[in-house]
């Protein structure tokens, strides 16, 4: 891999992982506006592993504190709080993705990924997005998180398998539609991505691993950093200013993204 392509690669990776625009829309896209080969397995894992690494690093504290008290309401006697409920939340919102994901695998990595499976998704639900964020009532915050909201929240992340339909796009969106502010929804979508994440790219190492596929290790390691900068960044910035912007500047964008995929791939 050119140090071109390892810079667009993990940048687009990194930006995109946690915003409700489709990485994987714009990763299908890279390769016809740069004229890229495939990047292959390895590199995949690394700028996943990268975009893991920045939410970690950003939620580190809450992370943390919910570890915590999830571990305290385990013991006897112990009743359940706030952050324990979150704990988990995270647990039961993961569980639905990793089950669907191991079972339809082949599917996702096969057909799902037609070009205009990903335009078609990348519009639908951005228009979804936008409908449910004009019209929910945002008023809940994150401790007001309830388990039957973590599940539907997480069975949600089932569709993310679908390529362009987001997984942080289309979880902010049934937490918008359960009541849920912007920053609450962002945050829980953010919290879900770590098991999440974690998942994905543990299969993806176990093909790696069994393809016996030479690896550059110095490209790895670039596409590690500049992912993670990115994805920090893209957090940082995205739950600074959500509540201001709303989601319909996304929305607008995922039109356009999903037409110019169309328009350059058929």
């Amino acid at each position: 891999m050119s140090d071109v392509q390892i810079l667009v690669l993990a940048l687009v990776q990194g930006l995109t992982e946690f915003l409700p625009i489709s990485s994987s829309a714009h990763l299908i896209l890279a390769p016809y506006l740069f004229g890229f080969a495939d990047q292959g397995l390895a590199f995949d894992v690394a700028v996943h592993l990268g975009s893991l690494f920045a939410v970690i690093a950003y939620f580190r504290r809450d992370i943390w504190q919910i570890a915590l008290g999830w571990l305290n309401s385990l013991l006897p006697g112990q009743q359940a709080t706030q952050l324990s409920r979150l704990g988990w939340a995270v647990i039961i919102g993961t569980l639905p993705v990793v089950v669907a994901g191991l079972l339809l695998k082949s599917l996702v990595e096969g057909e799902l990924r037609a070009p205009w499976v990903i335009a078609v998704a990348t519009v639908v639900f951005g228009l979804l997005l936008g409908w449910v964020d004009l019209r929910a009532r945002r008023v809940r915050d994150l401790g007001q998180l309830t388990l039957r909201d973590a599940l539907l929240i997480g069975a949600s992340q089932m569709l993310a398998l679908v390529p362009g339909t987001s997984r942080s796009g289309i979880t902010m969106t049934v937490g918008l539609w359960l009541g849920l502010t912007r920053e609450a929804a962002a945050r829980f979508s953010f919290l879900l991505a770590i098991p999440t994440i974690l998942a994905s790219a543990t299969l993806v190492t176990r093909d790696l691993l069994a393809s016996n596929a030479p690896v550059d290790w110095s490209s790895l390691g670039l596409g590690v950093l500049l992912s993670g900068i990115a994805a920090y960044l893209a957090i940082f910035y995205f739950l600074r200013f959500i509540e201001r912007i709303g989601m319909w500047p996304f929305v607008i964008y995922r039109l356009i993204l999903g037409a110019v995929i169309y328009a350059l791939v058929y």
